[in-house]
């Protein structure tokens, strides 16, 4: 992250100069209307992205979000099956392409990209934004109603990010069905809600059902251990704010928190982690305790101490949705 000729801070600095001159009030409301738009109930029948003062607040608003989200769970699973590098990538509903930056990220190099999204205006920022990353130069930017009608290229990687939350039922089914058709690996991210989270297991059920396997965050491809509306299985990722993004969110951090749910399931021989923490680890002292995710069905917590040598100063660096143990302390 602190390459200054990573993807991600080439994002950063694109989405600083396209906000460059905007007026601020102007930006300002189209995010107001944003957020009220995602909170609420969205309707299916029209893009939420309108015009060009509303994709570049959505830009400032949830770009750099979006893509430490992506990232978060493309590294999960790259752990997974870490010589493999997908050759051709699909991103459904990507407006204005926080997943492909994501992608870029982790795995560098050029590869055969289409961004598919209903919204003409993300579509035309997202190819004017990532004129700065050498990586999606060969990017096609292809307008597509997100729904029944859906038909897929075969790629090796299909992400969906943030937009099953935009559709109905069937739709998000279909979509689904969809992307499994025509990728070896299909990555799908949700905000972090129960309502985000449930959305993630009825498609992450749907994918087990059409012969994939859960990679991640999940140990196993079985029922998730959660008991329908007791909780619900969410991770974190930390987003950097810049001076204007903190001026258009109104926030006064130098960071924030974005809280999200996603699946990672393939065709490929993928080796899912032992076991993910799935909640904040807690510092006691001369003990950490973490709540996991197990290869067993199952969830527990552990109680790691200092006689556990090595393995405690890997719980001490440990952080919600790591896997574990970690490679290096794995027996």
């Amino acid at each position: 992250m602190n390459d200054p000729a990573s993807p991600a801070a080439t994002l950063r600095t694109a989405l600083a100069d396209l906000l460059h001159g905007l007026p601020p009030t102007e930006v300002t409301a189209a995010v107001d209307r944003l957020i009220a738009t995602y909170r609420g109930d969205t309707p299916t029948h029209a893009p939420i992205l309108r015009d060009r003062a509303d994709v570049a607040a959505y830009a400032a608003y949830r770009m750099p979000a979006t893509f430490e989200a992506v990232h978060s769970a493309l590294t999960a699973f790259a752990d997974t099956l870490p010589d493999w590098t997908p050759g051709s990538h699909t991103d459904v509903g990507g407006g204005t392409g926080a997943a492909t930056w994501a992608v870029t990220e982790t795995w560098p190099g050029e590869r055969g990209v289409t961004v598919l999204d209903w919204a003409e205006p993300a579509l035309a920022l997202g190819r004017q934004l990532a004129a700065a990353n050498p990586a999606l130069a060969g990017a096609r930017w292809q307008r597509a109603r997100i729904g029944e009608d859906l038909t897929l290229a075969a790629t090796d990687l299909v992400t969906v990010s943030y937009v099953l939350n935009e559709l109905a039922e069937p739709d998000r089914a279909a979509l689904v069905d969809a992307a499994a058709g025509a990728a070896q690996t299909v990555v799908i991210v949700e905000a972090g809600t129960p309502a985000g989270y449930q959305r993630i297991i009825e498609a992450r059920d749907r994918l087990v059902r059409a012969g994939f396997r859960v990679a991640a965050p999940c140990p196993h491809s079985a029922a998730c251990p959660i008991a329908p509306g007791t909780d619900w299985c969410h991770f974190s990722a930390r987003v950097g704010r810049s001076s204007l993004h903190r001026q258009v969110k109104g926030g006064s951090l130098a960071y924030e928190d974005e809280k999200f749910s996603y699946v990672a399931a393939t065709r490929l021989p993928a080796e899912p982690a032992p076991a993910r923490v799935v909640r904040r680890p807690q510092l006691r002292k001369g003990q950490v305790l973490l709540d996991l995710c197990e290869r067993e069905e199952r969830l527990r917590r552990t109680t790691v101490t200092k006689r556990h040598g090595d393995l405690y100063k890997a719980a001490r660096d440990a952080d919600w949705g790591d896997a574990w143990p970690p490679h290096d302390s794995a027996s």
